[in-house]
């Protein structure tokens, strides 16, 4: 078996913001010479871990964040300092690094097994942003929403000081705008490589340090077991444990859902489709899009290939968008299990 897994999802996004900064966050396609909007790898990340600790019912490893106070007393970002724990599955999948500052312990990385891409669009005339005026005032209900108006020394105005400062102009007191609210909307998708070398995996060599010598003799006494991968020796979690989190991490990989705190202007962002695979290049045949040709300016239709070589599970949603015969209500739970079953089957033990 080999040792990568690949998947991609489609997803459709309808009037939708990922993570906003100042705005939904969007690229410049060169290609196309279009604005195409993003979610980040990060984020996408962040919304499949906190996805598989409400599966489990599991909490999050805990971090702790250093403040410096500089020579001007002021309050500066210093170290985040993690656990380095695989015990916690947070840490397991996502990766650690921890740094102490002046170097006066070893630094400890570990590298997540999950190589995921930003969530885009599945081509860049296929998904979109543009932007809203939207308001935040009660002046539907004048009795709610109070005004005040200060002068150059921070004095509050008087109605009439009001009413001369508002002569021969059209400005409102009462409507409260928010310019240029960007949305998203369109065909998404995104991409993950499992490394299952490493999935549960950790290694124990000293010269580039994962895990300190005591963590290592911690998991030893908690079952963990001592053997080989391509990298080194390395302490595997034991089988129990692994079946037990296996199907959750594959719903949280097909069914994770962008964070309530990391995006507003709610959208189901419905999963269309799947592709499987351990062949990358299968995935990018089996979900893609085409280009056509419609007079002056090109298009792009999405496509379904079932026959690219890849796994691909249909659901019903995706008729709406792309012409298909296959798609079925069961389709995500039949990806779920396709990988499961390609996770349990690796053979971690005997790399």
């Amino acid at each position: 078996m080999k040792p990568y897994i690949y998947l991609r999802g489609l997803r459709h996004v309808d009037l939708s913001v990922f993570c906003v900064e100042d705005g939904q966050k969007a690229y410049w396609d060169s290609v196309f010479g279009v604005w195409v909007p993003y979610s980040s790898g990060q984020q996408v990340k962040r919304c499949v871990m906190d996805s598989l600790s409400d599966l489990l019912r599991i909490d999050p490893s805990p971090v702790t964040f250093v403040l410096d106070v500089n020579s001007k007393n002021a309050l500066g970002e210093g170290e985040v300092l993690s656990l380095c724990d695989p015990q916690y599955l947070d840490q397991l999948l996502g990766g650690w690094m921890k740094a102490s500052k002046g170097g006066k312990e070893r630094t400890l990385k570990r590298r997540s097994p999950f190589s995921i891409s930003a969530m885009r669009p599945l081509h860049p005339l296929l998904g979109g942003r543009f932007t809203e005026n939207i308001t935040f005032d009660r002046s539907n209900k004048p009795e709610l929403h109070k005004v005040i108006v200060r002068n150059a020394a921070g004095q509050p105005m008087s109605e009439d000081e009001i009413e001369e400062l508002l002569q021969g102009t059209d400005r409102s007191l009462f409507r409260k705008w928010i310019p240029e609210n960007k949305r998203a909307t369109g065909l998404f998708v995104y991409d993950i490589a499992i490394d299952l070398r490493t999935l549960f995996a950790v290694s124990v060599n000293q010269l580039e340090p994962e895990l300190t010598k005591d963590k290592i003799e911690e998991l030893k006494t908690n079952g963990w077991i001592m053997t080989k991968n391509v990298f080194g020796e390395c302490l595997v979690m034991p089988k129990d444990k692994r079946e037990k989190v296996i199907p959750a991490i594959a719903k949280a990989l097909i069914q994770w859902k962008i964070s309530s705190n990391q995006s507003r202007t709610f959208s189901l962002m419905e999963t269309l489709a799947v592709a499987i695979s351990d062949n990358a290049n299968q995935l990018a045949g089996a979900i893609r899009a085409k280009l056509i040709d419609e007079g002056d300016k090109p298009k792009a239709k999405p496509i379904i290939d079932e026959h690219a070589g890849a796994d691909v599970f249909v659901a019903l949603p995706c008729a709406g968008y792309i012409i298909t015969e296959s798609e079925s209500a069961d389709a995500l739970e039949r990806a779920e299990r396709q990988l499961i079953d390609m996770l349990l089957a690796y053979d971690y033990e005997n790399q």
